[in-house]
């Protein structure tokens, strides 16, 4: 990708989008669910429906992929599989989106798709016509996706047109804020598997703009601009994280940077993009919450946080910090990328559900 972006032949997502493409099976059923290519409110999703007949009203989950808001498909056989569990172990319909992707679509386009989804789901009558319990229906996403549903989750509080609450907010190593990226996930973690600081840093600059001054100023971390300082409360590291993950780590305080790139692509200040900026009154609003974070992430110490900052708020939180884990590690349990802790995660998710959903 980096290749065929420097030589002029393909922007780099667009190269990236390689891995998405060989990945992606088709909307095929089998003798557990039936999976069905379709689309909520104009948008894409995969729709999985349990083929047993229900003995009572079902669980739902309306689910987000990961793949930095650039990349990713709901049928990529790691999503594919792991909404097919989900459907028949918890005979639960569950509802993955293909939300339109930057650099194409910028921020808010991916919000506003899963928002559009989210919230044509939770009408009465469509939870009605496939089953659904209102009471026992969550969001759920990885990485981007995890993002997405916390963002979801949150905005869905003040919309006074939906009637149906969440049950819970599922986030597997979520990114969360783009204010400071410098945190010490990102210095421990600089160049460690899947998920390198220089290529989260490209993720959240193409999230707003393909401007690469934008990306430049986020490598450096110089990117908030001064009268936008007050905000660096929700993510002072210094208070919110633990020690031992503080450990040689000095917290310096923010370096700003220039108020005209804010103006121009102020989306990394907005909520919707960065839920780790919504107040303490409306994180103590928010649903049940599973919350997955891995030693070996840059996006460590984003999850690491909001966990701490929902607990003081009053929210009931389930957080599992994995020490030998990687980003991305849930989705690494079918051939080729099986692996042993991927097992282990996505099986305490599945329990965790089975329990709480």
């Amino acid at each position: 990708a980096t290749a065929v972006d420097w030589l002029g032949l393909m922007h780099y997502m667009k190269g990236m989008r390689l891995l998405t493409v060989i990945n992606t099976v088709a909307a095929t059923s089998d003798e557990n669910v039936t999976v069905t290519a379709t689309e909520f409110n104009n948008v894409p999703v995969r729709l999985y429906l349990p083929r047993r007949a229900p003995d009572e009203l079902r669980r739902a989950m309306v689910y987000f992929h990961g793949g930095g808001w650039c990349l990713g498909d709901a049928g990529m056989k790691c999503y594919d599989h792991l909404s097919r569990r989900v459907s028949n172990e918890l005979n639960a319909v569950v509802v993955s989106v293909n939300y339109r992707l930057a650099p194409e679509h910028p921020f808010p386009v991916p919000f506003e798709d899963v928002y559009s989804v989210t919230k044509f789901f939770l009408q009465s009558s469509v939870l009605s016509q496939y089953r659904v319990d209102p009471t026992r229906v969550c969001v759920a996403g990885d990485s981007a996706g995890g993002n997405l549903a916390a963002a979801v989750a949150q905005q869905l509080l003040e919309d006074t047109e939906v009637k149906t609450k969440l049950k819970a907010q599922i986030l597997l190593y979520p990114a969360l804020q783009a204010l400071d990226l410098d945190l010490p996930s990102y210095r421990d973690n600089y160049n460690k598997p899947i998920l390198s600081k220089s290529l989260m840093v490209r993720f959240w600059s193409e999230y707003f703009t393909s401007d690469p001054s934008l990306r430049e100023a986020m490598a450096s971390n110089r990117h908030v601009p001064a009268e936008s300082g007050h905000l660096f409360q929700f993510v002072n590291w210094s208070q919110l994280l633990p020690a031992g993950m503080k450990a040689g780590h000095v917290y310096a305080g923010p370096t700003y940077g220039s108020t005209a790139l804010a103006r121009r692509y102020p989306g990394f200040l907005d909520p919707r993009a960065s839920p780790l900026l919504a107040s303490d009154a409306q994180l103590s609003q928010l649903p049940l919450t599973y919350l997955l974070t891995c030693e070996h992430d840059v996006l460590r110490d984003d999850g690491v946080m909001y966990a701490r900052r929902l607990r003081a708020a009053g929210v009931r939180v389930t957080h599992h910090h994995a020490q030998d884990a990687f980003h991305g590690a849930l989705m690494m349990i079918f051939w080729p990328f099986e692996l042993a802790v991927g097992h282990r995660l996505f099986n305490n998710y599945m329990e965790w559900l089975q329990e709480n959903l």
